[in-house]
């Protein structure tokens, strides 16, 4: 699982049936600071967020969990839309 911020999202007017009615974003994922940290992904929305929220992210199996007993093809999904990160002593 990582944060990630949201950088934009996908038009697809062909694709799997499981993903009709489904929101594909563009999230950029980030470091304990806020900055980039790494590649940009595709990620299923299951929350609502929408772009330049802070977001979090799960992967691999586990992120078609949210649309169960639906099988969802995907490998990245948003969980959780971040209000606040708080590090404490990090």
């Amino acid at each position: 699982m990582f944060l990630a911020k949201v950088v934009g999202n996908v038009v697809a007017t062909m694709k799997d049936p499981a993903l009709d009615g489904k929101k594909i974003l563009i999230v950029q994922p980030i470091d304990k600071n806020g900055l980039a940290s790494g590649e940009k992904l595709l990620a299923l929305d299951s929350v609502g967020a929408g772009a330049g929220e802070t977001v979090y992210c799960c992967r691999g199996r586990e992120a078609s969990f949210p649309w169960l007993p639906q099988e969802v093809p995907t490998e990245t999904s948003i969980v959780a839309i971040v209000d606040e990160v708080n590090l404490g002593d990090l």
